[in-house]
């Protein structure tokens, strides 16, 4: 699994023009699930991700998660983030999940990160084309992959 994540002042997901679902300040993550990701992965991204020290404490140091500095979590699936460019100026997406594989290991992401977090997370619609609206804060953005655990 990869994840990009960004702390925003706000986000919202837009589907035919009409907003579907919108958060305050809290952190946006962009979910792609590739063949082969597992539960463990899963695992240890939300935890990952609930524990992220992104947000400032009192002194503007980036010291607090999301479960301290009582923001909101966004999860959008983006199968292009495992996009390979190796070959040619055409991306393939030959390592991203199909959608048996990846919707329920999506579901299973936003409820584990639901359970990390103590509190809802704001989502997309799996599949559909949607507009992704953000006002990111910093900015701060971070990629995160479950198979490199950097």
């Amino acid at each position: 699994m990869r994840v990009v994540v960004q702390r925003v002042l706000s986000a919202s997901v837009a589907i035919v023009g009409e907003v579907v679902s919108q958060i305050g300040p809290g952190m946006l993550v962009l979910l792609g699930v590739e063949h082969g990701d597992t539960d463990e992965d899963a695992v240890w991204l939300t935890r990952k991700l609930a524990g992220l020290r992104i947000f400032d404490d009192a002194d503007g140091v980036m010291n607090i998660d999301i479960r301290d500095s009582g923001g909101q979590a966004m999860v959008v699936s983006q199968f292009t983030l495992h996009a390979s460019t190796r070959k040619g100026n055409r991306p393939s997406y030959i390592r991203a999940a199909p959608e048996p594989e990846s919707r329920p290991m999506y579901r299973k992401f936003v409820s584990m990160l639901e359970e990390a977090t103590g509190r809802g997370v704001a989502t997309g619609e799996f599949g559909a084309d949607m507009q992704v609206s953000l006002v990111n804060d910093g900015p701060v953005t971070i990629i995160i992959d479950s198979k490199l655990r950097e």
